[in-house]
């Protein structure tokens, strides 16, 4: 479980919270990149569309940052369920080489969740994450054998919502120098109140990385 609560950052609206998740992320690059001269960044899916285009207004050092998936449904290339054809659309041009798409079209998806693990930096710099109205962030469900995967840096879950899907497991969140939630709409209240209690029972809850900020819009905080 995390030791340190999560910061809380309320906008307006849900444009003006993915605004400044997109300035917190290209901070943290900017400063990793210059500070060793590479960075590392692994994005989510979900409501993240404004986020990664507003990344695309901001000066980030692209050719410097590897750019991995949080997570991806197990579904074919170009299918409108996978996360990556967001990214590839909404990122700028600079940063679409530096994608490095999580290998779910592979027929041994265990192998390849190895494969994606070894290619992974001992610590990412920077992680976006997303949250459920059930509680999950990434591909960590509740009730999924993957929630008590501590030995393994990528793992493959159990069908949900009628997909497998790859993930980040917490080892690997928990090592991130920084963590930005983005978190909008008004059916994210309750759950979002949960997340900042640090409710057990949500599998958000368990995110240990030591710097997160969670950005949200006032619908989404109930303010």
């Amino acid at each position: 479980m995390r030791s340190v609560p999560p910061e809380l950052s309320v906008h307006d609206d849900a444009s003006a919270a993915a605004d400044d998740a997109a300035t917190l992320l290209a901070s943290a690059l900017r400063e990793t990149v210059g500070a060793r001269g590479h960075g590392s960044l692994a994005l989510s899916g979900g409501r993240a569309g404004p986020l990664f285009a507003a990344l695309g207004s901001r000066p980030v050092p692209w050719d410097h940052v590897d750019i991995f998936q949080v997570d991806e449904r197990v579904a074919p290339n170009g299918h409108e369920d996978r996360n990556l054809g967001l990214l590839r659309s909404q990122l700028p041009e600079a940063a679409l080489e530096r994608i490095r798409p999580m290998p779910v079209t592979d027929l041994e998806l265990e192998a390849g969740a190895s494969d994606y693990a070894a290619a992974l930096p001992d610590r990412l710099d920077a992680v976006h994450l997303g949250l459920g109205t059930d509680g999950h962030t990434a591909s960590l469900v509740p009730g999924d054998p993957v929630l008590r995967t501590d030995d393994r840096d990528v793992a493959v879950s159990a069908p949900y919502e009628g997909r497998r899907r790859m993930t980040l497991t917490f080892p690997a969140l928990a090592r991130a120098r920084l963590v930005v939630w983005l978190v909008t709409g008004p059916d994210k209240w309750d759950v979002l109140r949960r997340l900042l209690d640090g409710d057990p029972a949500i599998p958000a809850s368990h995110v240990a990385a030591p710097r997160q900020v969670i950005v949200a819009d006032r619908s989404a905080a109930g303010t």
